[in-house]
């Protein structure tokens, strides 16, 4: 007969191997999200005690990190709301100039250019389009993280690479591929 305390360290059990598996690819999702900003620890901190709280509303491996990387997108965008809340309300930037966040720097110049390229894409183009091509996830599972269709991923990254052919920026040449400043643990999507 399982008591509660069995329970309890079941609980524990899955929270920890959770935890394990995924705060690496967690934590680079933030960053490239939000740079190396301060708030990424909290923001990482925020989604795993989401995940804790919700621990039974998370789907077996490989969907956690896709709802992982879901709630880390509602708590950034939650960040973002409140951050321009805060401004409008005490007057310090227009609505129009207020600052997309940019994405962490890479030292390399024609990266840098591609990067701020990127940021400058609209939001739902712009989470599509690194999901798929940064953090490496199919449009099946960009789709998952983003609770929309998997057509609805398919328009918004075509739109983001139509969008990034035309800008200046994006048309010098990269030295290689664009990777994340902290890298996950490896695992690939495969597909």
């Amino acid at each position: 007969m399982a008591g509660p305390e069995s329970d309890h360290a079941q609980r524990e059990l899955r929270f920890r191997s959770l935890y394990q598996a995924n705060y690496l690819p967690v934590q680079a999702y933030a960053v490239n999200r939000l740079g190396q900003a301060d708030d990424v620890p909290d923001v990482v901190a925020e989604v795993f005690t989401t995940a804790w709280r919700r621990l039974s509303a998370i789907p077996p491996s490989p969907g956690d990190r896709f709802w992982l990387y879901g709630t880390a997108r509602r708590i950034i965008a939650r960040r973002h709301r409140s951050a321009s809340r805060l401004h409008n309300l005490l007057g310090r930037l227009a609505a129009e100039r207020y600052p997309r966040q940019a994405l962490a720097p890479t030292g390399d110049p024609a990266q840098d250019h591609l990067l701020a390229a990127v940021s400058e894409l609209k939001s739902s183009q712009r989470e599509a389009l690194l999901l798929v091509h940064w953090e490496e996830l199919s449009y099946a599972e960009a789709a998952e993280a983003l609770g929309c269709s998997v057509n609805a991923i398919g328009i918004r990254v075509h739109k983001a690479k139509a969008h990034l052919r035309e800008l200046p920026a994006a048309r010098i040449p990269a030295a290689g591929p664009v990777h994340a400043t902290i890298q996950s643990n490896g695992v690939k999507d495969g597909s």
